[in-house]
């Protein structure tokens, strides 16, 4: 098969991907074999690509790969995510493109554009990674929203609300304005804000007296109940028992004392919000204040508002400072940075709301996760989230699963005529459970179901099992075999949304943990230290990539430098390098097979020798790898890899072995230097899918349905360290040999004679003489005057070229230097002849001085001696 002078990946990618697929080698079914259980964190079902996804994706692919080498039963699992919120706003802003409103469709109606959304785009991100060369067992695809997940999501809602986990009731929540839901903590940034600090009058009762009360949001003043001071607080005590008038509002509210206010923030006195602030809720619940919820769920005024009803929360801040300051009710306002939450999904400033919601406790599910981790059952790498887990899991509050969405799991509770609800996977189910409720005629058309659905966490969290389907069938082959799954590869950034509730979910439902090991990606950054976003326009397209330096290129690029749990800084730089080495492993595959094999041609010693070392080290380097590998610093072991095949075996195997120019290869070395890439091969294969399988047939003559994928991860033999240790030594004499030659202009095809001093060994001459071209290698007791010269640890090296170089050229360039060094050493000299500097100057200054008195006496002595060696006749 003819091999073309040039690697292509679009010719390679695309035919192995079919090859792969076609011969379904990543599918798996389970069997006698060690199982190795991998689930994609699954992508939106709106998203496309991004470098964050392909950094994870090819960690994963580099897992699953290396583990069907190790004998395994590697599955990997993919599947997509419905992402309520961001597939409804996609949706929304779809339909309004098109002249309609949600609000003008029924939920059905609008259902059904959703899917058809879906449908049309819920693929796309998984056809993207088969570019990556993702070897997912795709016929195990799955949707957080199929049927099956779907049944698996109710029976878990309605088990835990039988267990008296899930429960129903007003609480403070985070409210998205723009996406009209509530929020989990988990689902709020906190960013810095750069604002104002208002202060204002609140008058007393009957009296021209005002208390001066600071605020960041002037707007919700229309939702105060109450102003609270500290009891032991000296300058406001003449407020207790008094009523004060909210400013604009005209309302009267009590003065309360309690110590939870600040003496020192502001002016010790706070207002009371018991409706948009959760601290403020707290206060209320304890004094039994009235709430009054003052917006509308997108952020507008209501009725509460007064002359602000239907103006925007921020607009209203701007015209409530003007009005304040008219009324004389501002008593003054200063610059003011604190943190204000904002929806992880559409950046909307969040609006702490009392709201009816579900909520899961979390307290009993939280601690056999949180012991798995503490005791390393589930081991985490890097080992520092560690820290991070185990903060958020003991201050871990319950969780609002409600969204006010109509995308997603529809949650399965039903309200009765006349008040109360059931809970149950089906209508027909909960008309059973309402019969044994009420005492009056009641028929199914009189349920009514919640209009909320579950927060999409509440799908994710389940995955494990789900995609198994271990809720519905709980005892199937599939769970039984593949669960616990081996590895998770994820982001720090979803420990609480989803690894913590994982590992939850696992305890609660098989008594075990889901996974063994959590590897921890880091954030893919630009040169820059920015994360990447579109917003910044600092991402690069990833199929772009893929295009420009081939999935092998890219998937190289991002590994050597993602070190687990450690941000990536990338450069495009990186896959140039990934596509440099692709080129680099062609070539050598190239040169390989353009040898001429002869049976009859004799092993020469120099190829043995070469072939001994090189299997000792393969073998040592195969350990290192693997032990690497058990410490998932996947980054380290491709380096490895990497510098193996492209220093050692290319730079230095090769070369060893390679025959004379037009001379064939006896059939020994040839098959053990095949057998040598073919080790190698399989080692990159995890890390560069392609080129290895394309190489790997081509090597011999394979079979159809034959893959390297389905090869052993080759396996290390004994390592004869004194062997590596003389090859080094060997390496060093070659490279002094070519610094002589590369200083003093002698061309490689000239044959030198190279002189040896005591301590040498010379069971290597043969290597050696082929290696630096040789002519002789001889030992002396004295090297000849002016001959160049090295050391390979205390054995000197010389090299006679007095008939090989220009004399008068050398000795020109020699009488050069020796005048620069000799006026270097002076300069040293006159500094260590100032008393007032030996004697004043910190000693390791004084120190280096004299070292370099030492050196550069030592090479004006041996530059004086090769310029007498040379001017000698």
């Amino acid at each position: 098969m003819e091999i073309a002078s040039k690697y292509n990946p679009e010719e390679v990618e695309a035919k192995w991907y079919k090859y792969w697929m076609d011969n379904r080698l990543f599918h798996s079914e389970p069997d006698e074999r060690e199982p190795f259980t991998l689930l994609i964190p699954p992508p939106n079902v709106t998203g496309i690509l991004h470098m964050g996804h392909m950094l994870n994706n090819t960690i994963q692919d580099v897992l699953v790969r290396r583990a069907r080498m190790q004998g395994k039963n590697a599955c990997w699992v993919p599947g997509t995510d419905h992402a309520s919120i961001a597939t409804e706003a996609k949706v929304v802003n779809k339909l309004a493109s098109q002249g309609i409103r949600k609000n003008d469709l029924s939920r059905d109606e609008f259902l059904e554009h959703a899917w058809d959304w879906t449908h049309e785009h819920g693929g796309i991100i998984l056809e993207q990674l088969k570019r990556l060369g993702a070897s997912c067992d795709w016929d195990r695809t799955v949707f957080t929203m199929d049927e099956k997940r779907t049944q698996s999501v109710l029976r878990v809602f309605c088990d835990l609300y039988d267990k008296g986990l899930i429960y129903r009731g007003v609480r403070m929540v985070n409210w998205d304005p723009q996406a009209l839901t509530a929020l989990s903590d988990e689902e709020v940034i906190h960013k810095e804000v750069h604002g104002k600090l208002y202060y204002l009058r609140y008058k007393e009762e009957g009296s021209d007296n005002y208390a001066v009360i600071a605020t960041t949001r002037p707007e919700t003043i229309f939702g105060d109940t109450a102003v609270c001071i500290n009891p032991n607080d000296p300058k406001n005590a003449h407020l207790k028992g008094k009523k004060l008038i909210v400013p604009l509002a005209g309302r009267t509210v009590p003065v309360i004392e309690d110590e939870y206010v600040d003496i020192e923030f502001g002016t010790g006195c706070l207002k009371v919000t018991p409706a948009h602030d959760v601290n403020d809720y707290m206060l209320g619940e304890k004094y039994n204040l009235p709430s009054i919820d003052i917006f509308h769920p997108d952020g507008t005024l209501n009725e509460h508002g007064g002359r602000y009803a239907g103006m925007d929360r921020f607009a209203v801040r701007e015209q409530i400072e003007k009005d304040l300051e008219e009324a004389g009710l501002l008593e003054k306002v200063e610059p003011y940075t604190n943190k204000v939450g904002f929806s992880e999904r559409t950046n909307a400033a969040i609006e702490p709301k009392l709201s009816m919601q579900w909520f899961l406790k979390m307290d009993d599910l939280a601690q056999p996760a949180l012991e798995a981790v503490e005791n390393d059952t589930i081991r985490f790498y890097p080992e520092k989230y560690k820290n991070t887990y185990r903060h958020w899991m003991e201050n871990i509050k319950d969780w609002c699963i409600s969204r006010q969405l109509w995308w997603g799991h529809r949650i399965p509770a039903y309200f009765l005529p006349k008040g109360g609800y059931v809970v149950a996977m089906t209508r027909e189910e909960a008309y059973q459970k309402a019969l044994q409720k009420v005492d009056y005629p009641l028929s199914i058309d009189d349920l009514r179901q919640d209009e909320d659905v579950l927060d999409t966490w509440f799908s994710s969290w389940l995955w494990p099992i789900s995609v198994f389907d271990g809720f519905n069938d709980p005892d199937n082959k599939d769970i039984v075999y593949y669960y616990p799954t081996s590895d998770l590869v994820t982001g720090p950034d979803i420990i609480f949304f989803w690894v913590a509730r994982m590992i939850m979910c696992g305890y609660e439902y098989r008594r075990e943990p889901c996974f063994k090991n959590v590897y921890f990606t880091g954030i893919v950054r630009d040169k820059q230290g920015r994360k990447m976003s579109k917003q910044l326009g600092n991402s690069p397209d990833a199929l772009t990539l893929i295009d420009q330096y081939g999935a092998d290129g890219v998937r190289m690029g991002m590994l050597l430098s993602s070190a687990a749990g450690n941000d990536l800084l990338f450069d495009e730089s990186l896959c140039e390098q990934g596509r440099n080495f692709n080129n680099k492993i062609w070539n050598a595959f190239r040169l390989i097979k353009g040898w001429e094999v002869k049976e009859e041609t004799p092993q020469p010693d120099t190829a043995a020798i070469a072939i001994e070392w090189f299997g000792n080290l393969l073998s040592k380097n195969i350990r290192e790898i693997d032990d690497l590998f058990s410490k998932y610093r996947l980054s380290e072991a491709l380096m490895q890899v990497y510098r193996l095949f492209w220093d050692e075996f290319s730079s230095w195997y090769l070369e060893m072995i390679k025959p004379a120019y037009q001379q064939p290869i006896d059939k020994a070395t040839y098959e053990a230097t095949l057998g040598f890439f073919d080790a190698l091969l399989r080692l990159l294969h995890p890390f560069m899918p392609f080129i290895t399988e394309e190489l790997w047939q081509r090597a011999y003559d394979r079979r159809e349905g034959e893959s390297i994928m389905v090869t052993r991860q080759p396996a290390a033999g004994m390592v004869d360290e004194s062997l590596l240790d003389a090859f080094e030594t060997v390496k060093q004499i070659v490279a002094g040999v070519r610094t002589i030659r590369l200083e003093k202009n002698i061309p490689n095809k000239e044959a030198l004679v190279l002189h040896t001093g005591s301590g040498h060994n010379d069971k290597y001459n043969s290597l050696l003489t082929k290696m630096c071209h040789l002519s002789s290698i001889a030992p002396v007791t004295q090297k000849e005057p002016g001959a160049p010269a090295f050391f390979v640890g205390t054995t000197e090296y010389s090299m006679p070229l007095r008939d090989k170089i220009d004399k008068e050229a050398e000795l020109k360039k020699l009488t050069s230097e020796l005048a620069y060094q000799e006026g270097f050493l002076q300069s040293v000299l006159k500094k260590l002849g100032n008393e007032r500097f030996v004697q004043n100057a910190k000693p390791e200054i004084v120190e280096n001085e004299r070292r370099k008195q030492v050196d550069a006496e030592e090479k004006i002595a041996l530059l004086k001696e090769s310029i007498t060696g040379l001017t000698r006749d």
